[in-house]
Order: C-alpha cells, then sequence, then structure tokens
C-alpha cells in the first residue's frame, strides 16, 4: 500500500511527517530519513489497529500541482 505523507520542519529543527489520510497519525525525525521510517511504521500500527477492529483501509489517489507562487 502506498499513502501520502507529509513533511516540515519545526522551530526545533525535527522533520514532523504526517499521513493526511490516517487522521491523527503523525511522526517526527531528527533526520528526514529517521522521519521517514518512523511515519513508515505509525502506518503499519495504524492500519494494524484498523484491520484489529474491522475498520476498512481508506484508498487514496494523490496528484501534484505546480502553481506559480
Amino acid at each position: 500500500m502506498k499513502f501520502a505523507i507529509t513533511l516540515e520542519q519545526d522551530e526545533d529543527g525535527y522533520i514532523l511527517a504526517s499521513c493526511p489520510a490516517l487522521l491523527g497519525c503523525h511522526s517526527q525525525g531528527r533526520t528526514r530519513k529517521e522521519a521517514l521510517a518512523n511515519i513508515k511504521e505509525a502506518i503499519q500500527g495504524y492500519i494494524a489497529s484498523m484491520r484489529k477492529h474491522g475498520e476498512s483501509i481508506p484508498v487514496t489517489d494523490v496528484e501534484e500541482v505546480e502553481v506559480g507562487a
């Protein structure tokens, strides 16, 4: 399965990672690599919990758009 995630740097220099398709699924890391590993683990745990409780896993379709800023 593939999920879109967002990454942003906080004021302390940590990289915050979130998965918009899974409400409340967030993680962080000191580096981009660490944040990606941590959000992957968080998503796996989130999905395991959803399966345990008989919840359906959301299917998402992600597109990128480019805009002038």
